[in-house]
């Protein structure tokens, strides 16, 4: 990822949120001609002494994605947040010396590491069971894997493979005006307000709540 440091994330803690409350990530892996990549649901594990920990999911089995995956197999797991087109007309600066252009903002995190697959049937219950936990929380008539007739969800895992992402580096990014002036940042946060749809006003959100930080367009 290209990260310059006005547009690198706050704090570990603001990342973590992020990905917990994203909830599922590309998985990008190379089948030895050409890039490949399925959007699949993540628990980021955090627990124990595993440095940036894992991120755990899993892929239909009749995905060959997993098929390709070999003991050196590095991966790429991209988290997609809110983004959004910029318009220049938006500046005040346009007007005092028209040297802008249009710009994205947007947020993402990227995760690399080594990735393995996993068939054992009690690997795949546990993490089948830690992604409904958590999204089956707070809710009236939770639904939890033990509901199902146990020959049915054992049929069930045969039906896919789980992933192991063991996460080497973390990038997480912010592009959320931080190299405009105040008066830039402003007039940008202004026209999202009054853009139509749930990514420019996420935007806005974030842009709000983000402490202007000096840098340089990128």
């Amino acid at each position: 990822m290209y990260l310059p440091k006005h547009f690198a994330a706050r704090d570990r803690a603001a990342v973590e949120a992020f990905v917990d409350g994203a909830g599922a990530a590309d998985l990008v892996t190379f089948d030895g001609t050409k890039p490949i990549a399925s959007l699949i649901p993540v628990i980021w594990d955090r627990s124990g002494d595993t440095g940036n920990g894992r991120l755990l999911g899993h892929l239909a089995l009749q995905n060959p994605q997993w098929r390709s995956v070999g003991p050196d197999t590095v991966a790429l797991a991209i988290v997609h947040g809110p983004q959004a087109y910029v318009s220049p007309s938006w500046y005040p600066s346009t007007a005092r010396h028209g040297k802008v252009v249009p710009t994205w903002n947007y947020v993402s995190v990227h995760f690399t590491g080594r990735l393995t697959v996993h068939q054992d049937a009690e690997w795949l219950r546990g993490v089948v069971g830690l992604l409904t936990a958590k999204y089956e929380a707070g809710r009236p008539a939770a639904w939890h894997v033990s509901d199902a007739p146990p020959d049915f969800i054992d049929g069930q895992l045969r039906a896919i493979v789980g992933v192991e992402l063991a996460i080497a580096t973390v990038e997480a990014k912010e592009k959320l005006s931080q190299n405009r002036d105040a008066e830039d940042r402003a007039g940008a946060l202004d026209g999202l307000r009054h853009e139509p749809g749930p990514g420019p006003a996420a935007i806005a959100d974030l842009m709000a709540t983000l402490p202007r930080r000096a840098g340089n367009a990128g």
